[in-house]
């Protein structure tokens, strides 16, 4: 390997990534673990994890996995101190979980309201609470929030999706200028328009799939491996000057007028 390129690896890394289950989480976690992280598979179902993380051995890699609802904060807690025991520090948190409601604010319960912001924004702060109690020992870290485009532009019948997502980039700023002193960074990454999961509905309808494509400079939806790049970078020392910023993965969609 060149020695620049050394500068992206993440050997040696314990990295915890929300949401691993499926989507883009999932290929995050693959990359990380196949640029030498240690990866840990968050989820909430367990069997799925666990096949996940053995597929990931088989590679000659190395996971394992933190079944646990991010928005259950004694479980949260708990399996931040199973990492601590079980690998004594944590490198990288990619808090990449997230829950989508797609439809107008008149239709939204209170009770609807608090639970996508329960799970979109107040995990988003436990989870970085906890990371940064195991990265400040060693003055080092990577804080790393997939948010989304809605932080950025608005949509109708988006509204408190988009507010949780706006909430997180200020969160991430503002953990920026809390933790850097102490060497961690904290920075975002905006998706657009992925062929995921949790965009099937979208992709199946059309008309939609098709506005959504043809809103972007690049002309299509992005595959999900193509979030991988972006990660990998902010969480190894090739980004090690960087802070605060969000860094939006598109392909255009918000500079295409």
């Amino acid at each position: 390997m060149q020695p620049y390129l050394k500068t992206f690896s993440l050997a040696g890394r314990v990295a915890l990534i929300t949401g691993a289950g499926r989507g883009l989480g999932l290929e995050i976690a693959k990359a990380m673990a196949g640029s030498g992280a240690h990866v840990i598979l968050n989820g909430r179902n367990a069997d799925r994890l666990q096949d996940l993380a053995s597929s990931i051995r088989a590679n000659g890699q190395q996971a394992s996995i933190a079944p646990f609802d991010v928005a259950d904060s004694k479980a949260l807690t708990k399996a931040f101190d199973t990492i601590r025991e079980t690998h004594g520090c944590l490198d990288i948190l990619v808090n990449n979980v997230g829950a989508r409601s797609r439809k107008p604010l008149l239709e939204f319960s209170d009770q609807e309201i608090r639970s996508l912001i329960e799970t979109n924004l107040v995990a988003g702060f436990s989870l970085a609470r906890e990371a940064a109690r195991l990265m400040l020992p060693q003055r080092a870290g990577r804080l790393i929030t997939i948010t989304s485009i809605a932080g950025h532009v608005a949509r109708s019948g988006d509204a408190v999706y988009s507010s949780t997502k706006h909430g997180l980039t200020g969160m991430v700023r503002a953990l920026a200028a809390e933790y850097g002193p102490y060497g961690i960074t904290s920075n975002a990454i905006a998706p657009g328009g992925f062929a995921t999961e949790a965009n099937a509905a979208m992709l199946s309808d059309p008309q939609v799939a098709e506005h959504f494509a043809t809103r972007s400079a690049l002309g299509r939806w992005g595959k999900p491996e193509e979030i991988a790049g972006a990660a990998i970078f902010l969480a190894s020392a090739a980004s090690s000057y960087i802070t605060g910023h969000v860094l939006t993965v598109d392909g255009g969609l918000t500079v295409k007028m």
